[in-house]
């Protein structure tokens, strides 16, 4: 069988979608992406072919996949003769655990699950299309290599070491959270317990082992005595803000007096703090993080960092104030958008000098509406464009303002593709061009810039299309990660950055040179796997105070399964005849912040994290982070200096918004899907409400 055709990419709608989602709450399955599948190689795909098919064959009915292997399904459509059909197919995987990837089974994550393949019905057919379920089990592949060593320095007898050990599959992935088994060679000279940390007792040579599923890994080291001296510690600051970082630095002062770098680089130091709160009926307990002599306070107080290394010792206190950024939000205008869903928006100014946004409808007939927000407080709708789309889910403009995209998703046709419009006249956009060249799938996002656009391709890819006459779009490459599914993707500096949920943030090189790309050869630096596999949005934000450059990436969880606040997921209007309708969504989810300074060794160094909601669109301008939180509303942030631990808990949150609405979609339930700073107003999209302008008021000075 090959599941692959032209049409394979398709969003399902109405009556058939409604089959299939019916059929995946039987089943039990959590889902991902479909795949729509020709059952019979090399043969074309027959809609009408489904209405004639009783019953389909899959083989294997159970199957076994190592995480990361593929292996193939065949699939077979037959009628009561048993005939081979041509039916269009619907494989359904389990999220985070095994995907249908061009007609075979991708492992994910290890444990068993379900697969469902069911046929799709013709649009507007009452047919129960067959399904078949079958058993696949995903397991972790054998280990290739154990990689050992110590987190800092080397071993000196009387010192504690605390070691890591990676274990490694064939194709160099990793084996998350490995059942690791430690011991040492001569328990005489260092002993080690069961989590890696080693203690030195003796002095020659000495193996630390690690072992992960029969594989073992060695870090071999001749131990010596302690370098003789004294240890001292010098700070970067004797005071800071909470959540700044204060930079402590260990030296090794000899009995001369004279600094001994090398011995103190080799040195083990082990970080501790003590913490003496301002307010000891506030303050909770533990209230800082230190490691490698960087340290950041959540709380107010004075802290005692302190350096050990076996018998030497040194320390350093240092002053923490609060932050104290809060400031208020003042509400500008509204333009209520309460019979439809509002989706993304984007806020420009026109080639006439005029301010205009334009947002864009989720599930509602592809509809997107423009706005003139010159006066951001009385803000005038002054066009609509209705395209052939369920819904049209991204709206950007060029930075020149010549041209806007609309992507489109669920087009009756499933053509869907994007939406070019001539912004020649801002308030009275027209239609230049529907493209669809190689966009048959569902277009979610697409990122406009004045000579190229890049735009998503069914959730696989993205192609850069050469955007110099609007009219005439032409392709010129496109980025494809086998096996990745794509939700977002920004441009700059000539580096394309995307999210692509689990495979997290891909890196491309598409005109920065560096790695010599260009958009007409775009080439893959590298991908950099988030925690969860949930990544969804990207900003990439340069921060010139500290010279870092940083990737802000957000979660999207839509729900809350295994949360103490699980919540409901109807996201309907408020219908009497209705139990249950017109309540708000809930999600999970949050904002992970990587240090890319150094492109080839990203680091993820901080996140933000409010426990409650979940994360969707970001936008970071002058140090400043606007993150739209759904149902937790607008959320401004002071993001400025090094990051480091959780944003949310340091008291860098400067405001709050939640753009209720008494006659939204859905009344009171704020559901923010973007935000945006612009001319010193900022802008937001809420689904439940439409798009609405604020203002930060300055910061209040002292009362008498």
């Amino acid at each position: 069988m090959s599941p692959r055709s032209t049409s394979a990419r398709t969003t399902l709608r109405s009556r058939s979608l409604a089959h299939l989602t019916a059929i995946c709450s039987t089943v039990l399955l959590l889902l991902i992406a479909p795949l729509v599948a020709t059952p019979v190689s090399g043969q074309e795909v027959r809609p009408e072919d489904a209405l004639e098919v009783t019953r389909l064959v899959v083989e294997p009915q159970h199957l076994q996949v190592a995480v990361g292997e593929r292996v193939p399904l065949t699939v077979r459509a037959l009628d009561t003769d048993g005939n081979e059909l041509n039916p269009p197919i619907f494989i359904q995987g389990a999220r985070n655990g095994v995907e249908a990837v061009d007609g075979e089974l991708l492992g994910i994550g290890v444990g068993e699950y379900r697969v469902m393949v069911a046929v799709i019905p013709p649009e507007g057919s009452d047919m129960e299309p067959p399904v078949a379920v079958i058993t696949v089990e995903v397991t972790w592949p054998s280990i290739a290599e154990v990689r050992v060593e110590p987190r800092e320095g080397r071993l000196f007898s009387g010192t504690h070491v605390r070691f890591t050990a990676k274990g490694l599959h064939a194709d160099g992935s990793e084996r998350a959270y490995p059942e690791i088994e430690w011991r040492s060679s001569d328990p005489q000279v260092a002993r080690v317990d069961r989590h890696g940390l080693v203690t030195v007792t003796g002095e020659g040579p000495v193996e630390i082992i690690a072992e992960v599923d029969g594989t073992e890994g060695r870090y071999a080291q001749t131990v010596t005595p302690l370098p003789e001296g004294a240890l001292e510690l010098d700070a970067d600051h004797e005071s800071a803000y909470t959540g700044d970082v204060v930079f402590f630095e260990p030296r090794l002062v000899s009995e001369g007096g004279g600094a001994a770098a090398d011995a103190v680089d080799e040195l083990p130091i082990r970080w501790s703090y003590t913490y003496t709160p301002h307010d000891s009926i506030v303050a909770p307990g533990a209230a800082a993080q230190v490691d490698g002599g960087e340290f950041m306070a959540q709380f107010p107080g004075t802290y005692t960092v302190w350096a050990q290394a076996g018998h030497l010792t040194a320390f350093r206190s240092v002053e923490i104030e609060s932050r104290q950024v809060v400031r208020r939000i003042e509400v500008l205008g509204q333009g209520r958008v309460s019979h439809r869903r509002t989706s993304d928006f984007w806020v420009f100014e026109g080639v006439d000098g005029r301010d205009y946004a334009v947002t864009g409808t989720w599930g509602s007939d592809g509809f997107s509406y423009f706005w003139d927000v010159t006066d951001p407080e009385n803000m005038i709708l002054t066009d609509s464009i209705q395209v052939d789309a369920r819904t049209v889910n991204d709206v950007k403009v060029s930075p020149d303002g010549r041209y806007a995209t609309l992507t489109r998703e669920g087009a009756s046709d499933r053509r869907n593709g994007v939406v070019i419009l001539d912004m020649a006249e801002p308030a009275h956009p027209v239609i230049a061009i529907e493209f669809d060249e190689g966009l048959t799938g569902g277009v979610h996002n697409a990122y406009p810039q004045d000579d190229y656009l890049y735009v998503l391709s069914g959730g696989e890819r993205y192609l850069i299309v050469d955007m110099s006459d609007i009219y005439a779009p032409r392709t010129v490459s496109e980025v494809d990660i086998p096996g990745s599914r794509i939700h977002d993707v920004w441009v700059h500096d000539g580096i394309a950055y995307s999210a692509e949920w689990r495979t997290g943030i891909v890196q491309v090189d598409v005109g920065n040179g560096r790695w010599g790309g260009s958009p007409e050869n775009p080439v893959v630096v590298n991908s950099y796997p988030l925690p969860g596999g949930n990544t969804h949005a990207i900003f990439p934000y340069y921060q010139e105070d500290t010279g870092r450059f940083y990737i802000f990436a957000g979660d999207e969880v839509i729900g809350r399964r295994g949360f103490a606040l699980e919540g409901g997921m109807n996201r309907a209007p408020y219908d009497p005849d209705v139990p249950g309708s017109g309540t708000p969504r809930n999600t999970a989810g949050y904002i992970h912040i990587v240090d890319y300074t150094d492109p080839e060794n990203p680091q993820k160094v901080a996140r933000y994290h409010v426990p409650e909601y979940g994360t969707h669109n970001i936008w970071v301008e002058d140090d400043i982070l606007y993150q739209a939180y759904y149902e937790g509303g607008l959320r401004v942030v002071d993001v400025s200096g090094d990051l480091r631990g959780n944003l949310y808990t340091q008291g860098r949150e400067i405001a709050v918004f939640k753009p209720n609405d008494p006659i939204g979609y859905v009344s009171n339930a704020p559901t923010t899907w973007s935000a945006m700073p612009y001319k010193g107003n900022i802008f937001l999209s809420d689904a439940n409400s439409g798009l609405w302008s604020v203002r930060l008021l300055p910061e209040a000075g002292l009362i008498p």
